[in-house]
């Protein structure tokens, strides 16, 4: 209640006796003449008045305590790390990211689900109810269980893990190889061969001997082989003797479902005398797994037959179908048997970029970690 506001008694009582009231009568006292509700009322509202204001200055200093702890707590724990970031994450190619940059998977991941999904359901058709018509169904599972595995896996590592993608070039194209068309051809010899190197314009590089830019992926791959749609991913040369395993497990798998589904359909058509129709109503799932299995074992043989073609020449998808030494030898033919020791037993390179290094916007070109459009 504000004390300068002058009270309703007040004004209706003359000058004097206000002055005689003052002088003589404590302002306790004043209080008294007023109506009895008037001062409980006022007392209540003064009290409720007193606990807001004391809640709610409680209220702002919890704030401004709480404030003052988060900004200490980020200061502490996460001094310098708001600036820095991983380099798959300012990536600049269509590459898809997982376990914070520990996979790296192409753009589209529609092929691999599609392959993943018929594998793993042929094999699941070929347990549940081709298997248990057999002697000893649990080792025919456990055999072709141990297959699926295996061609998960390398189905898994072909497509989660760095093909050979070549590091980017920050600097500009002026700084890097000039403005003349005559800088922008370089030469090198590979074993007694003069092979040229062709620049890059995406990735403002030369790319090294028989590498290429993937246009799904845009990144430049080191024996850059195809780009697989079935499996979403370029195949190069860190990944490549993954691909070959895998074509060849599955290959396998294929060929081991097919033989033993065609022996049961034999075995209802020609022992049990049931009739196509009989088959079809009694094994349709015999039926469709052999009809898948015979179809993939056709495109697999087909395409690990050429890939064996190719490792044997000592050429890549990309060079063969582009006809690269038609008219020339190949310096990279080392005879059968260096070819498929190159291919198959070398130990793989380290990938060249990391992509799990911390960066710095001024970073992101250094040594080819990540770049930015």
């Amino acid at each position: 209640m504000d004390p300068h506001k002058p009270r309703p008694e007040e004004t209706e009582i003359g000058p004097e006796a206000t002055e005689s009231i003052t002088l003589s009568v404590p302002p306790e006292v004043v209080c008294t003449h007023r109506p009895v509700n008037g001062d409980k009322n006022e007392g209540e509202t003064d009290v409720v008045e007193g606990k807001s204001n004391i809640l709610v200055s409680l209220r702002e200093s919890l704030v401004g305590a709480k404030k003052v702890v988060q900004e200490r707590w980020l200061k502490c724990f996460s001094s310098g790390r708001a600036a820095r970031t991983r380099a798959y994450q300012v990536w600049q190619g269509n590459n898809v990211f997982f376990c914070r940059g520990r996979l790296i998977c192409g753009p589209d991941p529609r092929g691999l689900l599609l392959t993943a999904v018929s594998i793993s359901l042929s094999s699941w058709i070929f347990t549940v109810y081709i298997a248990r018509d057999f002697p000893n169904p649990s080792l025919i599972i456990a055999f072709s269980v141990t297959l699926t595995l295996m061609v998960i896996v390398n189905l898994i590592a072909v497509s989660a893990i760095d093909p050979g993608i070549i590091p980017r070039n920050g600097q500009s194209d002026v700084e890097e190889v000039g403005t003349g068309d005559r800088t922008r051809r370089k030469r090198v010899t590979v074993n007694g061969m003069v092979v040229k190197l062709k620049y890059c314009r995406t990735c403002k590089i030369y790319r090294p001997p028989r590498s290429c830019h993937c246009a799904t992926c845009d990144n430049c791959v080191e024996k850059f082989d195809h780009h697989c749609p079935w499996i979403g991913q370029c195949i190069g040369l860190r990944n490549y003797r993954f691909y070959l395993t895998f074509l060849v497990a599955a290959l396998v798998i294929f060929a081991f479902n097919f033989a033993f589904c065609f022996w049961r359909i034999h075995q209802r058509l020609f022992v049990a005398n049931t009739g196509l129709l009989g088959l079809l109503r009694n094994c349709p799932e015999t039926v469709a797994l052999a009809s898948f299995s015979f179809v993939a074992i056709g495109l697999l043989g087909c395409l690990a037959s050429y890939q064996v073609y190719l490792i044997a020449i000592n050429q890549t998808f990309y060079e063969n179908f582009r006809q690269r030494y038609a008219g020339s030898r190949n310096p990279y033919d080392k005879g059968i048997l260096r070819n498929f020791k190159d291919a198959l037993l070398v130990q793989l390179p380290p990938s060249r970029v990391d992509f799990r290094a911390e960066v710095t916007p001024g970073e992101w070109f250094v040594g080819g970690n990540s770049n930015v459009g």
